[in-house]
């Protein structure tokens, strides 16, 4: 492992683990990424650090934990004088290159705020923006402004090709392309200009649409084309490279381009076991969730996440797999560039996702501040050539594991204040884990599910049992992941399991207290 091997990164966006063949899907297609898993590493317990898109892709990208590095919920910007792991292969002489989606600064042009309370009289945030561009990822700037890019290199990319938000009504630099390769390309996009689906319980809430874009000029189309551009033109500079390949999918709302619609049939779906599952002790915002169903008045064509009928999920759940088997066939595309190439043997391939999705799990869909398995564990493979043989871990790994990985993985040390740790020895065989528990961050912006305020949460998670605290209420979840594999016996309550609450309970602020800052400010090294 002497020499600097390449890198080609893959992530999707809200995937869950079990919806790829290689672990265990039966329906799903996805016979490439299952191809990576076979010669490879594949996790079998990898969580994120928090199932929010941004905090978890800056702790991807940081190894460390939201509260440390800032970004806890969607719209705080990664500051620029946070330190990536790609910011050190690049100072290490990687080329480097990002295609698709980033999702370190803000995209949606609103302001990273929750409404303080009005009798408090605050004035300003305790923190104040630090030196640099910020708003480089804002859709609207992108729209408005034909001129507007990134500044390079960002967050250690020299080369970023950009593809904002989800479905077909992507923005950045894929929709100024598609505009070049179509007359009236947004008329093809949205729910708007669908193809009528009136069969399509989503379609009515506009979680799912039929696009008009077609295949070949749809977003994972695109990035996949890029991203063999990019193998290209980095395999010719006579140095290693780090390529990430993005996919913005297949994150709500469901469009899954031409035959990719009507892959899977909702019938012909099953839903997860529990959504039907008898339930004990419910959780009180999940009670109120199905409450909001049941009387008509749940809220269903936002970003939050609700309780849906059988129907809905069977929906969400065929187009996902749609969406998913389009990223595997740009997947096979990769690695057919890299054999053609010959990079295979010398070039590491990553494939995870940002976090996951209920589709289904106890009759819930989209994300939400309750974490529950289909949320919080997300695929993990990692094939590389140098690795003696194909191996499946069930240690607790996660998100902040990633940087520490790569960099040893490149011969690089860490820096101070990563957080995570290096895969290496179990990859290789060498360790079987590397922690006994993890920590679960949630930090969120709305206020529902029965909560006076905002929900903030944490969770530990251990080798057989998942302990998960709220802020201000009394109330709180606990599963035995061995005995109750579907989550659908909450034991807080338990008079059997008071010991066990009381044990986690500690281990928990001890695991928080662990992922404190250690990093000082800054200051020059030696």
């Amino acid at each position: 492992m002497s020499q600097a091997p390449n890198f080609l990164f893959i992530i999707t966006d809200q995937q869950r683990a079990d919806h790829l063949g290689c672990y265990g899907n039966p329906i799903v297609r996805t016979p490439h990424i299952d191809s990576l898993a076979r010669a490879g590493f594949r996790a079998e317990r990898f969580h994120v650090a928090t199932p929010i898109c941004m905090p978890n892709r800056a702790s991807l990208m940081t190894g460390r934990m939201p509260s440390v590095h800032g970004v806890r919920h969607n719209g705080i910007e990664l500051s620029l004088d946070e330190t990536t792991f790609v910011d050190l292969l690049r100072e290490a002489g990687y080329g480097t290159a990002l295609v698709g989606k980033a999702h370190l600064q803000n995209i949606t042009g609103a302001p990273a705020q929750w409404p303080p309370d009005p009798d408090a009289r605050l004035s300003r945030e305790a923190r104040r923006p630090g030196p640099g561009r910020y708003g480089q990822e804002s859709g609207p700037t992108w729209e408005a402004d034909p001129t507007h890019d990134l500044s390079l290199p960002y967050y250690g990319f020299e080369c970023v090709d950009l593809s904002i938000r989800h479905a077909d009504q992507q923005y950045g630099h894929w929709r100024r392309w598609l505009r070049t390769q179509v007359k009236d390309a947004d008329q093809l996009v949205g729910p708007n200009h669908a193809v009528p689906t009136p069969n399509f319980e989503l379609a009515a809430c506009r979680q799912a649409w039929r696009t008009r874009v077609p295949v070949e000029l749809y977003p994972t189309t695109w990035i996949t084309d890029r991203t063999i551009d990019a193998l290209r033109a980095l395999a010719g500079q006579g140095r290693p490279f780090f390529i990430q390949c993005s996919y913005p999918d297949p994150h709500h709302p469901f469009t899954p381009p031409g035959q990719y619609w009507s892959m899977y049939a909702p019938d012909d779906v099953p839903l997860p076991a529990s959504s039907r599952a008898k339930h004990h002790a419910l959780p009180p915002h999940v009670r109120w969730l199905h409450a909001a169903r049941d009387a008509g008045k749940a809220v269903k064509h936002t970003q939050a996440l609700f309780a849906g009928s059988e129907r809905e999920a069977r929906e969400a759940i065929a187009l996902n797999y749609g969406t998913i088997s389009l990223i595997d066939d740009g997947v096979g595309r990769l690695l057919a560039e890299l054999d053609r190439l010959g990079l295979t043997e010398g070039t590491v391939v990553v494939f995870t996702s940002d976090h996951g999705d209920f589709l289904g799990d106890h009759q819930l869909l989209l994300k939400g501040p309750i974490h529950y398995r289909g949320l919080v564990r997300v695929p993990f493979i990692w094939k590389d050539g140098a690795t003696a043989a194909p191996r499946v871990s069930d240690a607790l790994v996660q998100a902040i594991d990633l940087a520490p990985t790569m960099l040893a993985r490149a011969g690089l040390a860490p820096f101070n204040g990563i957080q995570g740790r290096s895969l290496l020895p179990i990859i290789e065989g060498r360790e079987e884990r590397v922690r006994d528990e993890l920590l679960l961050e949630e930090e969120g912006q709305r206020v529902y599910l029965g909560f006076a305020g905002r929900v903030r949460m944490r969770s530990l998670v251990t080798s057989r049992h998942r302990l998960s605290v709220y802020d201000g209420v009394s109330w709180g979840e606990l599963y035995d992941l061995q005995e109750d594999v579907d989550e659908t016996a909450n034991l807080w309550d338990d008079p059997g399991a008071i010991g066990l609450r009381a044990e986690l309970m500690e281990r928990l602020a001890r695991a928080m207290l662990a992922c404190s800052e250690t990093s000082p400010y800054p200051a020059a090294l030696a």
